[in-house]
């Protein structure tokens, strides 16, 4: 029995999502928060949290054992560029590229 849980338009890039993300992938749930509850990133605290909907998910279902779940799959995909103007010398402006991504999670029993 499978569990999902998808946090869409995170406002973080994925390359700094990635590093969290192989920490934890095929870990137990429990063992994953606990590595989650450690890192000082941006992306620990937004993983930690879908996680957690991930067994609030599992919960809802009861047809899973909460204690018995292990992250099974978990990816990170790009998501759509915020665009936003500077402006330059000369009456110019530079485009800033502010980076999204849609994080998911798959929960598994073991």
């Amino acid at each position: 029995m499978e569990v999902k849980a998808t946090l869409k338009y995170a406002r973080i890039g994925v390359l700094k999502t990635l590093p969290v993300v192989n920490l934890i992938r095929g870990k137990n749930v429990h063992q994953a928060m606990q590595i989650l509850s450690v890192q000082k990133r941006k992306a620990s605290k937004l993983i930690h949290q879908l996680i957690q909907s991930g067994v609030a998910n599992a919960e809802q279902k009861q047809t899973i054992d909460v204690d018995k779940l292990y992250i099974k799959d978990i990816y990170v995909n790009r998501g759509p560029h915020r665009k936003s103007f500077m402006p330059r010398a000369r009456g110019s402006a530079s485009a800033i590229l502010k980076k999204t991504s849609h994080i998911s999670v798959v929960l598994g029993e073991r």
